[in-house]
């Protein structure tokens, strides 16, 4: 095991490669430095590994390292088949994985191609930015969320072992799929809703100004991914397209479907109809985890918040000193108004003290 001066102890043994030194990358050295494993960095960028080097992700890869006891690959699907084809064959004794959001086309391929995948483990760990690049990588991006690995029945053992260690390491909730139900499950809980944010986003561009100035939380919290990066994406829900339209063409269905109910809602059972589809959305919402992948639903309080420096810091001073454990934090500011609202998810129980409390001290709420 490896081991730093702050006390954190990896299961990690050996160096471990990362090929793409990007967000995904970089953070995976980030994390593992923290506890005190050494990381190579290769990229075909040199002034992203040099950037990544700098962030405290690792070092550049030399000749005379001895080879890795386990190579990450962190690079666009499109060339993903390739780099792990590659890392098997520079590195003969190492496990390899990769970070990929899609796992059943690299795999395909690879078996296409006659490659032995005994030393691969492919892997997807849940998380990620709006943005990429090693200057918004994070050593805590993958605490507590879901890090999927898809094995099949000759790994070996101690192969698994590595990839999970790391995952662990990271602070990743290991979860087991086969790469087809990895890809139809990443389809619907992260490619659809890209797809579905970067369309609405995209109804903005012909609108006018007026009425952009009246947006809201909602649409802020609808078009949130919608920054991210379309290279990317084209490549992702490429590679993962045959989910993907099963999944829109699903969605289309549901969108004629209440638009024809919505055309003539006087007709009969069409305001049942309208009714019943958008309760669909409430029963769907409810079943996605809460903090630490959980069931728990939470109670939002909405304070004012006067834009002025140190205010934010002290709302959440004072609910630290009231004992209110915070679950989750959204800002949003009053266009033409020195004023912002903080809503703040608390767990319903202690919501009306929580209040309460809040405006004994001063704070306005809504």
């Amino acid at each position: 095991m490896n081991e730093q001066s702050n006390g954190l102890v990896s299961r990690v043994t050996g160096t471990v490669h990362v090929i793409g030194a990007g967000l995904l990358g970089a953070s995976v050295g980030l994390g593992l430095r923290e506890r005190g494993v050494t990381v190579t960095l290769e990229d075909l960028s040199p002034t992203t590994v040099a950037l990544a080097a700098d962030y405290g992700a690792g070092r550049a890869r030399t000749a005379d390292d001895p080879e890795p006891s386990l190579v990450v690959i962190a690079t666009p699907p499109d060339v993903t088949a390739d780099v792990i084809e590659r890392a098997l064959a520079t590195y003969p004794s190492a496990v390899v994985t990769d970070v990929t959001s899609v796992k059943l086309a690299p795999f395909l391929e690879l078996t296409r191609r006659g490659i032995d995948l005994t030393r691969y483990v492919g892997s997807h760990p849940m998380a990620g930015r709006e943005r990429g690049g090693a200057i918004m990588a994070r050593a805590d991006l993958f605490k507590a969320r879901p890090w999927i690995v898809c094995r099949d029945g000759e790994t070996p053992a101690g192969a698994l072992a590595l990839v999970e260690a790391v995952a662990l390491d990271l602070g990743g909730v290991l979860l087991e799929m086969t790469p087809e139900e990895h890809d139809r499950s990443v389809g619907l809980v992260s490619h659809l809703p890209q797809v579905v944010s970067s369309l609405l986003a995209a109804r903005l561009v012909p609108a006018p100004e007026q009425a952009i100035g009246l947006a809201g939380a909602g649409l802020r919290d609808t078009t949130r991914i919608a920054a991210s990066d379309p290279e990317l994406w084209v490549q992702i829900l490429g590679a993962n397209r045959a989910p993907v339209v099963d999944l829109l063409d699903a969605f289309g269905a549901d969108i004629a479907e209440f638009a024809d109910a919505l055309r003539d809602p006087d007709r009969p059972g069409a305001k049942r109809r309208i009714a019943d589809l958008l309760a669909d959305g409430n029963r769907g919402v409810a079943r996605i985890p809460g903090k630490h992948g959980s069931s728990d639903r939470f109670t939002a309080i909405t304070v004012l918040v006067d834009d002025q420096p140190g205010e934010l810091a002290r709302l959440l001073t004072e609910l630290g000193d009231l004992g209110i454990n915070m679950e989750d934090l959204r800002l949003e500011h009053s266009p033409g108004a020195q004023i912002g609202f903080a809503e703040i998810a608390v767990l319903p129980e202690v919501a009306e003290r929580a209040t309460a409390d809040l405006i004994e001290r001063g704070w306005r709420t809504l």
